[in-house]
């Protein structure tokens, strides 16, 4: 008998089954596959401890002259740029730029609270703590009975427990609480103007003190405009006083008032719709030097009709580059 009959005469063994997971185990990687995962917070809390203990380093006598120079007030102009490059960051929507610039305005968390170490008055873990805290208190829907169904609950919330504890009635006796406090208090004077605004008419807003729609906003516009244009022609009219030149900047003031309060009504932080609006203009205004360049001119020397001719001419170039319709297209104008 061949093998050929041997294997054939042979019982056929039914196929085995695929080995499948358990229904539930399917549906966790079908979730896993779909959110991100959890942080590693051992090898976060690794880091951060590398880093704190790095910064000390460096302060010490061993460590860094720069470093070891520094005080708070030194590192305050480093504070604000490594702010600003975090929004740069967020712009460009590239996450390793972003993780970069995250980690060096950590750094200046960081190094600020080893100054304060050195100086005994808190440490970084007091730092952390107090934030923790904080969100924890004001959290009440989350982690107490306080309820809030919607974000402008939770903000209105908000304003209140921070009122509460300006007053001192965070874990204060009554007759130790301080006069009552303003809303507005928590606004830093220390902020740029415009986002001083932001920040003024925000919180007014999130007690109920805002406008009922846009336009009520836009017709506030218009109506700050035509007191700016009184202002101006009275300037003009040959009262050059110290008063009206005052009266003239108040106006231009409300104007600007207004305008964040525009923005802010429509969700949008005037701060960074402005610093976007100052980078169009310089790389319109740039583009405007280069092609005078090339025709043999300087910027500075070219008629006014010829620059608007430049400043159109940008235009086209950076809506061309969005695959949008040039100035020819869409209307002229400089804006």
């Amino acid at each position: 008998m061949s093998s050929r009959q041997v294997k054939r005469n042979q019982p056929r063994r039914k196929p085995r089954a695929k080995s499948r997971a358990p229904r539930s185990t399917r549906k966790r990687k079908r979730q896993s596959a779909q959110q991100p995962s959890r942080p590693d917070l051992r090898r976060a809390g690794k880091l951060f401890a590398g880093l704190v203990d790095l910064q000390a380093l460096l302060r010490s006598p061993r460590g860094c002259p720069w470093d070891r120079e520094q005080t708070h007030e030194s590192l305050r102009t480093y504070l604000l740029e490594e702010t600003y490059e975090v929004f740069e960051a967020l712009d460009s929507g590239e996450p390793s730029k972003l993780a970069g610039e995250l980690g060096d305005l950590l750094l200046q968390i960081v190094f600020h609270a080893e100054l304060a170490r050195e100086a005994g008055r808190f440490d970084i873990g007091d730092v952390i703590e107090h934030i923790h805290t904080k969100m924890v208190r004001r959290h009440p829907h989350v982690f107490g009975d306080t309820k809030a169904r919607t974000s402008a609950q939770v903000l209105k919330n908000w304003e209140q427990l921070k009122a509460e504890e300006r007053r001192g009635g965070q874990g204060a006796s009554p007759g130790k609480r301080k006069a009552a406090a303003s809303l507005l208090d928590g606004v830093p004077r220390t902020l740029p103007a415009l986002l001083e605004a932001f920040q003024l008419a925000r919180r007014a807003a999130r007690i109920g003190f805002d406008w009922q729609d846009a336009e009520g906003l836009f017709d506030k516009l218009a109506e700050e405009t035509a007191e700016l244009r009184e202002a101006l022609a009275r300037l003009r009219a040959g009262n050059s006083s110290g008063g009206e030149k005052a009266a003239v900047e108040d106006e231009v003031g409300d104007l600007l008032f207004v305008a964040a309060n525009v923005a802010r009504f429509l969700g949008i932080d005037p701060e960074i719709a402005l610093k976007k609006a100052n980078r169009k203009f310089s790389t319109r205004f740039r583009e405007m030097e280069r092609r005078a360049a090339r025709a043999g001119r300087r910027l500075a020397e070219v008629p006014r009709d010829d620059l608007e001719t430049l400043w159109e001419a940008a235009k086209g170039k950076e809506a061309r580059a969005a695959g949008a319709p040039g100035p020819a297209a869409a209307g002229s104008g400089r804006k």
